[in-house]
């Protein structure tokens, strides 16, 4: 009795901490997806300051074609505007806004300064001018960025406004997978600047915060711990502060996850309960028989024994299932099932790691495992040729058929691709409809090869898809640059590949151009 009481007490501790370390851990993981989600659209800000079209506004019409794309192809950015130096719009994503005066707003006094990352807000001059179909106020994080001339004189604000909503998305896929072990799981989003409630239960939201487990995540711990809230209901907390993204500072964002209490230790209380009965049953049952069964029962724990300790040291094995003494047979199907459950658990831990590295629309590898792919490569002093692959026209797919059927498009171009390329060669989506082939070749391995490769591509993107009863073509364009021939840096021979794109489409479009050589004319069927 004195064992099960220990037993249960320990075992009980450490599923505690487990589940506690699972929250803080999705919470770490949580306040790591926004910070990386706004680094990678500032970044996206930041790229599209430098265009010349935009530095140099003298063609208007240019400007608004740009910011039109850029939404198009990152629906999250619910308005892109470009000011003159006085704060009148410009350009700015369907026109709206056009011709009036932001000089007042913080996204234009503050972008002034510097690069400006806003916190979370409510859409002001923007609220009846977007489409709101829940009802519910509009919120926006804004993202501008001073526009200078070669001077260093202040020519325009390039101003965006990123739509809250994504926030919700992240949240979703968060807490899904907790839905099935622990209900009532629910993730909050806290503002640094005034602890306000900026994601959460509706009721909660805009309301101030003060909790223990706020104060311990602004002192940077990433931890849990059981507390009351607000309600008067005691809860399981995780939490975690989000500290920036690579060279983005971040918000100071604070994610709290948290599960009733009830909820959250009901396996622990099981657990206890059940350990205490079989504690019992064992005490009598071996009270009364046990000098009869001690040798018997020696074996069997012994094989129960080592599978347990082969288990700690990483060795994959199976705790063996005894068979004719009940006790022996609980306790060996209990481990068995918790290790089988551990092993579940690592399986959906490595789909999660899958799912960051690939892209969810068209299941392609993503920029994160391109990044992993290439370490490999440098590693492995691999050659490689980058085809540079841009969709021709999809725009329009998008314009006339709408973003459904454009996302199907995406994924029947993928497969297209696929088909196109060896089993050997990787396929990347960088993101909207631009794409990277990577082709591993040899030493002595000619243009010509890569030039079939490019021209089989080009050839199956512009076979016609048959979709919303009508027949839709496209076309891509294709730049090629040369690791390591054309640079050691395998990131400054993707540019390469890219400039080399871009050549291609001056040039007429639906071609291949190598980095440095002249545009190879090759049309599908050529």
């Amino acid at each position: 009795m004195l064992l099960s009481i220990t037993i249960s007490k320990h075992s009980g501790d450490i599923i505690k901490r487990e589940i506690g370390n699972s929250l803080s851990t999705t919470a770490f993981h949580m306040a790591d997806k926004l910070d990386s989600f706004m680094w990678s659209r500032i970044g996206e800000v930041e790229v599209l300051s430098q265009i010349d079209d935009i530095k140099n506004a003298g063609n208007i019409g240019n400007a608004q074609i740009l910011l039109d794309q850029l939404k198009a192809s990152v629906p999250v950015f619910s308005w892109i505007g470009l000011t003159d130096e006085d704060g009148e719009v410009l350009a700015a994503t369907d026109k709206i806004l056009v011709g009036s005066d932001i000089s007042k707003r913080p996204v234009y006094l503050e972008g002034k300064k510097g690069l400006f990352i806003g916190d979370v807000h409510n859409a002001v001059l923007l609220a009846n001018l977007l489409p709101n179909p829940t009802g519910e106020p509009i919120q926006f994080v804004d993202i501008s960025k001073p526009i200078v001339d070669e001077n260093g004189n202040l020519t325009g604000i390039l101003a965006a406004h990123l739509s809250w909503e994504w926030s919700k998305q992240m949240q979703d896929e968060i807490v899904e997978p907790l839905k099935d072990e622990l209900t009532g799981a629910e993730i909050f989003i806290v503002s640094k600047s005034d602890d306000t409630v900026l994601l959460g239960p509706k009721n909660m939201i805009g309301m101030p915060l003060k909790i223990n487990s706020l104060q311990n995540a602004r002192k940077g711990e990433n931890s849990w711990l059981v507390e009351k809230w607000p309600d008067g209901k005691n809860y399981l907390s995780g939490f975690a502060i989000g500290d920036g993204y690579n060279d983005y500072d971040g918000l100071g964002w604070t994610v709290i996850v948290r599960i009733p209490e009830e909820n959250a230790f009901a396996p622990v209380e099981s657990l206890k309960s059940y350990i205490l009965k079989l504690g019992t049953m064992a005490a009598i049952f071996f009270a009364l028989i046990g000098w009869v069964l001690a040798g018997f029962i020696t074996n069997p724990l012994r094989k129960i024994s080592k599978a347990a300790h082969s288990l700690r040291l990483g060795d994959k094995v199976h705790i063996p299932y005894i068979k004719g003494i009940k006790d022996l047979e609980v306790l060996s199907g209990s481990l068995g099932e918790l290790v089988d459950s551990l092993v579940i658990t690592e399986s959906n831990l490595g789909k999660m790691e899958t799912l960051a590295h690939n892209d969810l629309l068209t299941g392609l590898g993503n920029r994160v495992a391109l990044d992993h792919f290439i370490k490999e490569a440098v590693f492995a002093k691999n050659q490689l040729s980058f085809l540079y692959l841009d969709l021709d026209g999809f725009k329009n797919v998008n314009d006339l058929y709408g973003h459904h059927t454009g996302d199907e498009l995406l994924k029947e171009v993928a497969f297209r691709l696929i088909e196109s390329i060896r089993k050997e060669d990787k396929i990347f989506r960088l993101g909207g409809d631009e794409f990277l082939v990577i082709v591993e070749v040899a030493n002595d391995t000619p243009e010509l090869f890569i030039s079939k490769i490019a021209n089989k591509l080009i050839q199956n993107v512009n076979k016609p898809y048959d979709m919303v009863d009508t027949e839709i073509y496209v076309g891509c364009s294709i730049g090629i640059a040369n690791w390591p021939a054309h640079d050691q840096d395998p990131f400054t021979v993707i540019s390469y590949a890219d400039e080399a794109l871009y050549t291609s489409k001056r040039s007429g479009k639906n071609k291949f151009t190598f980095h440095h050589d002249k545009t190879m004319n090759k049309m599908p069927g050529a």
